[in-house]
């Protein structure tokens, strides 16, 4: 196990009714912004009981934050923040709303023009005091410093992380999943299990807490998935996905390990050229990470299908074939396409892809030796 330093400062509230504890989370004399999307909290009921709770309070709202939250959106809604001098910013919404939230925050306590910190992610340090009401389980972005960010007119996708942005406390009511597409619990549990994959299917770490806390995980989005499909109002299934959803990205099963994440920054340039769902990205590229670097990762893709599948026979290239190949039946499962040809994705985004990596001199993977050229055969084993 690598040494490592860690602290997560975010307070997490959890379950039926919680929202209502925002009337004492936040100090009265704050005055917030509250940010969302595309207004489904309106169905819901989840903004009456955020209202309501806050009804005490100095509240304006901020809507309209889309799914890859765009930097024109987020720009008006700074310029708007500091028209009104608001010194606390509520996210209710998923992981766009969320990340989008911790744009905002970062770029109101930014000297400059805010894109900067995006194309130079270490330069951030401060932000406006945010906290969340989460949606949608599938970012872990109510429990983490990470935002990823979308600017349409260049095409881009790009992340950054800052310490001032873990929420300072996040409230998870799993009753929020009785109302989601199914469309939208599919990417999320995707967007989960692939979380955790980065941070497990790398190698032998010897961190044998962290292996066995991300198998379990794992082994809970492959248990209570199909229960989620057939139905969405089963409180304990629903309060488990979402908790896992929080875990998988809060830097507890990344202690002391060595990450991948090359899976999640190719499937950025993904729906940066062509506004494929984020998870559905993922449930793309994954196999082909998996299968191309499977020499990298050998022990740990037996391990996993040892542990997590319970594969036992056979040589260990078959149980690992028949790890993988059960993985993307999962995918499958759920109503997800795996493939580039099922979304007319060809050979020009397979050389654009592995281009843009080449120009930023990006070498990704645990090993850092998936270059340009690996990139491209990745694409090329999912076309």
């Amino acid at each position: 196990m690598n040494n490592f330093i860690f602290q997560n400062p975010t307070k997490l509230v959890f379950g039926k009714g919680q929202i209502a504890q925002l009337a004492t989370l936040i100090p009265a004399e704050k005055n917030i912004m509250i940010t969302y999307g595309g207004g489904s909290i309106f169905k819901n009921g989840i903004y009456d009981q955020v209202k309501e709770a806050l009804k005490n309070h100095n509240v304006t709202e901020f809507g309209g934050i889309e799914p890859n939250p765009e930097y024109e959106t987020l720009m008006r809604c700074v310029k708007e923040c500091k028209e009104k001098k608001i010194d606390f910013l509520l996210a209710v919404g998923g992981g766009s709303v969320i990340d989008g939230t911790k744009f905002i925050a970062t770029a109101l306590k930014w000297d400059g023009e805010p894109w900067d910190f995006l194309e130079k992610p270490l330069a951030t340090g401060d932000a406006l005091p945010l906290a969340t009401v989460l949606t949608i389980p599938a970012t872990g972005s109510e429990m983490n410093n990470g935002s990823v960010i979308s600017r349409r007119e260049f095409k881009q996708k790009l992340f950054f992380f800052n310490d001032a942005c873990f929420p300072q406390f996040s409230i998870l009511d799993p009753t929020a999943i009785y109302s989601l597409p199914k469309k939208q619990i599919a990417n999320g549990v995707i967007d989960t299990y692939i979380h955790v994959v980065e941070q497990y299917l790398t190698y032998d770490n010897k961190a044998e807490v962290q292996d066995y806390w991300a198998e379990g995980i794992l082994k809970t989005l492959l248990d209570v998935a199909p229960k989620l499909m057939a139905n969405q109002t089963d409180y304990d299934s629903c309060a488990n996905f979402m908790y896992s959803a929080t875990m998988a990205l809060n830097g507890f099963i990344a202690m002391g390990v060595v990450t991948d994440w090359a899976t999640h920054m190719i499937g950025q340039e993904l729906t940066a050229l062509h506004g494929l769902d984020h998870g559905v990205t993922l449930a793309i590229v994954y196999p082909g990470v998996a299968n191309v670097m499977k020499d990298d990762k050998r022990a740990k893709l037996t391990q996993y299908a040892e542990r997590v599948f319970n594969i036992t026979e056979g040589t260990d290239d078959e149980k690992i074939e028949k790890a993988l190949s059960m993985t993307a039946d999962f995918f499958k499962s759920l109503g997800v396409k795996i493939r580039l040809s099922d979304y007319n994705i060809g050979e020009d985004t397979i050389e654009e892809v592995a281009r843009r990596f080449a120009d930023k001199n990006f070498i990704l993977g645990e090993n850092r030796n998936i270059t340009p050229d690996k990139i491209r055969e990745i694409l090329q084993f999912v076309k």
